[in-house]
């Protein structure tokens, strides 16, 4: 069992610092190189004049760079705030606000917004040198290790904080529980900003695995995903079902192409029964195992490996055990049917709660008297049958969309500033596999509107409108116009009624 995450990984790049750690895109780094630039970043942070375990923002994509980084912070005694360099410049304005940080690492070039009141320091600040780290300064026990934002619903993004003890109890889970190859080799595909890239990203590091990456720009354009992914070599694949269903276009995706591949590991969404099925037939070798948990409870508390057997048993894929030092409750005041309702989720892995955001926070999270740790309502439906738990969709207006996590209420609230609107609603169009294809956008525009412009023409304004504030996998793919939407008992719009006529 590991210990301290950071100290872990020193100590595999000290006995071992020639041994390759990253692989981007053939471009290479060895432990020695992590430990080393880590060290330099630390250093670096150290010197800066911030408050004690104050968070830091970090501003990139998937190279080294952004991983030596995130080290350097926690090495440091701070917590690390991912964004993704795509995110559009007004997500980066809000994480500030919301999160109070006053420093941001530019590993990529910054968008052009106002930051006359926080420190900026790129890579090449940064002294290279060989420096000493004080351990007492690491990051351990409940200090803060990183704070990913997800979709909020007043349109202000929510900082789930994890402490340095949930990434403990994750972590070693995924080590003991999952029967992985020595010496992991994970593939690195979703961004740091998304809480699934922690499934490859510290179990590789503390195993003394290595990171295969498949960056985002790669993954948007399908002739240079296709070149590229038989090209990469690694053994444990790590994704949402719709990035590995994507990957179905590819001829060469099967197990007579990469061999080497061992483990698939499924989180952020629903694991179809047809595409689990399907992948059995690819890749007869592999262990598919499908997982399931919030951000809040760090990255997954479930896991039951797709077996044959467990294909024929059931037509909808259970999303498996409870890890062992987890316990999860069903609330059944919340459900439609008899044993179903909201999952309730308590342990080692539960998030402390929101940065800065008490309201969110008390209305997610609670501990009872006498329990050890903090529990949290996560707004999905689910029920037992035994010790195996099922996934039945959400209680509320949340979703998730290609493995990303979308408040609708959230899209709907931009909607609502445009000028062109009047009422305007996201609603989730599901497939057959109870999976969101697509989301839909049901407009009610205000007075006269229709009469100046197309409905192309509104389309585009509106599209560009919302790309100001939320981000592009948050866009509908649709756009609907209306004459009237449905308006329930208390004078605004009926939600559930837009949802179920989308879903007709």
């Amino acid at each position: 069992m590991i210990e301290n995450v950071i100290k872990k990984i020193d100590e595999i790049a000290v006995s071992e610092p020639d041994r390759e750690v990253y692989d981007y895109l053939g471009e290479t780094n060895t432990y020695g190189d992590l430990k080393k630039r880590s060290d330099e970043w630390a250093h670096k942070i150290a010197s800066l004049d911030i408050p004690e375990k104050d968070p830091i923002m970090i501003w990139g994509g998937q190279n080294f760079e952004m991983v030596a980084s995130f080290l350097g912070c926690v090495k440091a005694g701070h917590a690390y705030i991912p964004i993704a360099s795509y995110s559009n410049a007004e997500r980066l304005t809000m994480i500030k606000e919301v999160s109070e940080a006053k420093v941001v690492l530019a590993i990529d070039e910054l968008p052009d917004v106002d930051l006359t009141d926080i420190q900026v320091v790129k890579p090449e600040d940064v002294e290279a040198g060989v420096f000493a780290t004080d351990e007492s300064k690491f990051v351990s026990g409940d200090d803060n290790f990183y704070i990913i934002f997800t979709s909020g619903t007043t349109g202000k993004p929510k900082g789930v904080q994890i402490s340095h003890d949930n990434l403990l109890s994750f972590v070693n889970w995924e080590l003991s529980d999952f029967n992985l190859p020595e010496h992991p080799s994970f593939l690195a595909q979703a961004p740091y900003s998304f809480d699934l890239s922690v499934m490859s990203l510290y179990p590789a590091l503390t195993a003394a695995g290595k990171l295969v990456v498949l960056p985002h720009d790669v993954t948007q354009n399908f002739a240079q995903l296709f070149s590229t992914l038989p090209k990469l070599q690694f053994n444990v694949w790590v994704s949402t079902p719709s990035f590995a269903q994507m990957c179905f276009l590819d001829k060469t995706f099967d197990g007579e192409h990469h061999p080497d591949m061992t483990h698939f590991l499924f989180c952020g969404e629903e694991l179809p029964h047809t595409e689990a099925a399907n992948l059995r037939k690819k890749f007869p070798k592999a262990h598919i195992f499908n997982t399931y948990g919030p951000t809040e409870t760090t990255v997954a508390v479930t896991q039951v490996e797709i077996t044959d057997e467990i294909l024929e048993k059931y037509d909808r894929l259970p999303i498996g055990r409870v890890k062992e030092d987890t316990k999860i409750t069903i609330d059944t005041s919340k459900g439609d049917k008899p044993g179903e309702g909201e999952i309730i989720i308590s342990g080692p892995s539960v998030s402390k709660g929101y940065m800065n955001n008490p309201e969110k926070t008390e209305a997610a999270f609670f501990k009872e008297a006498g329990d050890e740790y903090a529990s949290y309502r996560s707004g999905d439906a689910g029920f037992f049958d035994g010790d195996m738990l099922f996934y039945r969709g959400r209680i509320d207006f949340q979703i998730k969309f290609n493995g990303y996590r979308i408040e609708l209420e959230e899209i709907n609230f931009y909607l609502s500033k445009n000028d062109l609107v009047r009422y305007g609603v996201a609603a989730p169009k599901y497939s057959k596999d109870h999976t969101v294809k697509q989301i839909v956008a049901e407009i009610e525009l205000k007075d006269g509107v229709s009469r100046k412009y197309s409905e192309a023409e509104l389309t585009k304004m509106i599209r560009e409108d919302l790309a100001k504030n939320v981000m592009p996998y948050m866009i509908p793919q649709r756009f609907v116009y209306k004459d009237s939407l449905p308006i329930s008992q208390n004078g605004k719009v009926d939600i559930k009624a837009v949802i179920k006529e989308v879903n007709k």
